[in-house]
């Protein structure tokens, strides 16, 4: 009921969470044929979306005996090495944590950097899709009253400039580790202390201490973790951010017959009260009011579940 600000995250919540590699850049000598087997190999022990789609455009077949060593770096990348190199694939971070100069330039899309044997060897420019109904979920919340809506994401400046222009956001947050994502519901919460609760809405991956920290933590589709949905105060079973909107909806109209139901059964009380005071009633009059009140408060409550057109 009060919340004034709806923050979201990108991949599988706005988005569809489905990644098709458009296009990829090569250099230093390697054509672009080896940047994609390189970023194949890396990614071929990860069951992240990214990775299954740099996988799915890789045609070939991954020798996993080639892979000497394999590591994941939760928030940056992959680390492999095959035939005595090591590889790289992530994004920018991960290449600056490891001195590797890259193309100064801005990339449209999500994007997977290449860097073999300490050297910079491409990119691979990986699109995602906005879901249907996620520009007019953000409509509805506008006309609700939601004062500001936020996205956050890992992808660059420039992809999520474009996300932020196609959806109307009014503010997105880009290139964040997931512990930057907590970091960033801090400062909402300091600066928007005064003008509502805030609520976060994830798809539940690598999402509970987002959702933990948010006033409402609004987990989407059921299929994050045990602790990510344990941290949720509401989880949708869905992947429509439309149910966002829903849920706001069905909270509003909860809490207005519960305001009803309050001033109905203080005011038959107040006025049987009197009346018992100055002798006007009698006993059983206010006994039978009493239960009166209660079964029609009941009844009254049960409005709450009829949420068809919400």
């Amino acid at each position: 009921n009060q919340v004034r600000t709806v923050v979201f995250d990108k991949t599988g919540t706005l988005t569809r969470g489905i990644f098709e590699v458009v296009r990829i850049e090569s250099c230093s000598g390697y054509a672009r044929e080896d940047v994609l087997e390189f970023a194949a190999y890396a990614e071929s022990r990860s069951n992240h979306p990214i990775a299954a789609s740099i996988q799915k455009k890789y045609t070939g077949e991954i020798d996993h005996k080639r892979i000497e060593e394999y590591e994941e770096l939760p928030g940056h990348g992959v680390r492999i090495r095959m035939a005595g190199k090591e590889i790289l694939a992530g994004n920018a971070k991960l290449l600056i944590l490891n001195r590797i100069s890259l193309e100064n330039r801005d990339f449209d899309e999500t994007v997977v950097h290449v860097a073999v044997g300490g050297q910079y060897a491409g990119s691979i420019e990986i699109s995602d899709t906005v879901k249907e109904d996620s520009a007019s979920t953000l409509r509805a919340l506008k006309s609700l009253g939601i004062v500001k809506t936020v996205m956050l994401t890992g992808d660059t400046k420039a992809a999520a400039e474009r996300f932020r222009k196609e959806l109307d956001l009014d503010e997105v947050y880009a290139e964040l580790l997931p512990a930057d994502k907590v970091e960033i519901m801090e400062t909402l919460a300091a600066n928007d202390s005064s003008s509502g609760k805030i609520a976060f809405v994830g798809d539940g991956i690598n999402d509970a201490p987002v959702l933990a920290r948010a006033d409402i933590g609004i987990a989407m589709g059921g299929l994050g973790s045990d602790a990510a949905i344990e941290a949720s105060d509401v989880v949708i079973m869905t992947d429509e951010p439309s149910k966002v909107v829903t849920a706001i909806k069905i909270a509003r109209r909860t809490r207005k017959i519960v305001t009803q139901n309050i001033i109905f059964v203080l005011a038959v009380k107040g006025i049987f009260l009197g009346l018992g005071a100055f002798g006007a009633a009698s006993m059983w009059e206010a006994v039978f009011a009493d239960v009166g009140v209660a079964v029609l408060a009941v009844f009254n409550s049960m409005r709450a579940m009829n949420t068809k057109g919400l």
